[in-house]
């Protein structure tokens, strides 16, 4: 499971014309779900990323955690980071979780953040969606479990 992560000061993502999805201050993640996760993975990542300090403290160091900052998270569906891009000049979707597989778990790890208090909001699973976001920093990391 990789969950390319983003600081923002807000971000909404739009199927079809419509805000599906928006948050203040908080995290953009970006997941992709490759075809050997489970559950432990979900948890581990949502562990990851409730825990991960990137946020700046009264010094202006990344010391806080989204937890302490009262932020939210937008979780986008994201098929495309799961490729393998080593060879040639198109990726390779082989490690990419089956629609099925890859649907159940990422509506698993938006319910595990919701669990651990944390204001979720979200895309929608495979659809062509437009995501808009203002980064903050730029702040920019790439989490794996």
């Amino acid at each position: 499971m990789i969950g390319l992560i983003q600081r923002v000061r807000e971000a909404c993502v739009t199927v079809a014309g419509e805000t599906v999805g928006q948050i203040g201050p908080g995290i953009l993640i970006l997941l992709g779900v490759e075809k050997d996760d489970t559950q432990a993975e979900v948890e581990k990542l949502a562990t990851k990323l409730t825990n991960y300090r990137i946020f700046s403290d009264e010094d202006g160091k990344m010391n806080l955690n989204i937890r302490q900052t009262g932020g939210s998270v937008l979780v986008v569906s994201q098929f495309t980071l799961v490729a393998d891009t080593r060879k040639g000049n198109r990726p390779g979707f082989s490690r990419g979780a089956t629609p099925e597989l890859g649907n159940a778990l990422y509506e698993a790890f938006i319910q595990q953040l919701q669990s651990m208090d944390i204001p979720v909001a979200s895309g929608q699973f495979g659809a062509d969606m437009q995501v808009q976001l203002v980064n903050d920093g730029p702040v920019t990391f790439h989490l794996q479990v």
